[in-house]
């Protein structure tokens, strides 16, 4: 950073700290990016603030360990004094020599102010593990005219001459430096504290086209791009859900494949009303495989056998198959690769790209895919084309966080597809589509009623758009 450039910045700020007299609106508009970082950020967590002014975001978000970096010596002054359990240190953001990693990086409002916002990217790099998250806010460009009269009328802080910065230039930077952006999302249509009116713009109409075009601040969510990891290094849990099967069992295991160093193949039985579970047992005997392993459901419902089945995993990777047949097992270990590569971290199925063979997708089922799969690439910031395809796959210590955090959602969900798209969007992971072939199921009727079902997940999307997008 040139030194004028530096020191007007810091001289400004040290102004700032000295006069702070927050307005209404200031006080609003802080209260609310405080209300999102905190859907973003779970407590407990290792976090790292770039521009952390007084301290007030990262105390409020709870971290196990919290360090803020500010350049401007009277406000790490006073973070310091507000918040002694906290770790404040007066340094430039472009160079300053942090150590340790940190689950997440926080760059609120501070990517508009910096000289050079590749080289602070690149500083913090450093600082990344392979499960860092950096979350970035920053201003909306249309609103120039509005903040500059809002500063005059004191309602809002000073500021110097900002950067100009597009959601396209926040992507370029994070590409050049090494980031992959997982989501964005725009917020704050009125940052005025209106009774009534500023809650229902900021929470509902926000979210939607043009509305979003206007909003206040974007946040950028981003991951350290991934590094490959040896298929052959990994152990595999796959989880198959059986019931009313009978008839797939003795081919579903000749065919699922041995992926990575291991693999193990777990069986969930329930409420089956022909013999699945003995046939299972039977073909367990008979095949000789000793990684096969079988549990009969106590709950009811797909998700809670798949539950129970990542319970008993031991793999590195956990994955669903659908006892149908009408995925092929052999396609696992694509499933498995593209995690493997770093490509995502949930791989989900997608039924809805390749020719179906003959009734194995009804045409209603196909009109109601499609449908859920427009709500909910809109609900959850990532393209997501079907959501109800049964493979899916995600790193085992992912699912624990998952599972560790289900409180927040609830047991809502009978097929368990949703209660991990939903907790994997939530932990702010990068979810991908894989496209196979879907099958017609050659013994038995599917366990799905289309209109029941459909209308069951109609409402669970308004439950979700509560719990994740509205927020």
């Amino acid at each position: 950073m040139t030194d004028k450039y530096r020191l007007q910045r810091i001289a400004h700020w040290n102004n700032v700290a000295e006069n702070i007299q927050s307005s209404i609106c200031s006080k609003f508009y802080q209260k609310l990016l405080c209300h999102y970082y905190k859907f973003f950020i779970p407590p407990g967590l290792r976090i790292l603030e770039l521009g952390s002014g007084e301290g007030d975001l990262l105390h409020n978000l709870k971290p196990a360990c919290g360090v803020g970096i500010d350049f401007s010596a009277k406000m790490v002054s006073r973070a310091s004094s507000r918040y002694p359990d906290l770790e404040f240190i007066c340094a430039d953001a472009h160079t300053a020599d942090i150590q340790g990693q940190f689950d997440i990086i926080i760059l609120s409002d501070i990517v508009n102010d910096c000289e050079d916002v590749q080289r602070l990217l690149q500083n913090i790099r450093q600082n990344c593990h392979e499960r860092t998250r950096v979350i970035i806010n920053y201003f909306n460009n249309a609103w120039r005219i509005p903040l500059a009269a809002a500063r005059r009328l004191k309602l809002a802080k000073p500021l110097l001459e900002q950067n100009w910065l597009s959601p396209h230039d926040i992507r370029n930077f994070l590409d050049l430096c090494g980031f992959e952006e997982i989501s964005s999302r725009a917020f704050i249509a009125l940052p005025l504290p209106v009774p009534l009116l500023s809650n229902f713009l900021n929470r509902f109409i926000v979210h939607f086209f043009p509305f979003s075009l206007f909003a206040l601040t974007n946040f950028s969510i981003s991951r350290p791009a991934p590094e490959r990891k040896n298929i052959d290094e990994l152990t595999i849990s796959i989880i198959i859900a059986a019931r009313n099967e009978a008839g797939h069992i003795e081919e579903l295991l000749n065919r699922t494949p041995k992926i990575g160093k291991k693999t193990e193949i777990i069986f969930v039985e329930g409420g089956s009303s022909d013999n699945t579970y003995n046939v299972i047992e039977q073909n367990i005997a008979s095949n000789g495989r000793q990684d096969v392993f079988l549990y009969r459901q106590q709950g009811k419902g797909k998700g809670d056998a798949v539950q129970l089945g990542f319970q008993k995993a031991t793999g590195d990777v956990v994955l669903i198959l659908d006892a149908d047949m009408t995925v092929r097992p052999e396609d696992l270990s694509c499933f498995v690769q593209a995690l493997a590569d770093g490509k995502g971290e949930f791989i989900n199925g997608v039924r809805l790209v390749y020719p179906m063979e003959d009734e194995a997708m009804r045409f209603f089922n196909i009109l109601g895919n499609k449908f859920f799969s427009f709500a909910f690439s809109w609900l959850l910031n990532q393209q997501i084309k079907d959501t109800l395809c049964g493979t899916k796959v995600m790193w085992r210590r992912d699912y624990k966080i998952l599972s560790a955090n289900r409180h927040y959602f609830g047991e809502f969900d009978p097929f368990g597809d949703f209660d991990l798209i939903f907790g994997a969007a939530k932990m702010n992971l990068k979810l991908i589509d894989l496209p196979i072939r879907y099958q017609a199921r050659r013994y038995g009727t599917t366990n799905i009623s289309r209109w029941s079902n459909g209308w069951l997940l109609l409402k669970m999307v308004i439950f979700a758009s509560r719990k994740i997008k509205f927020i």
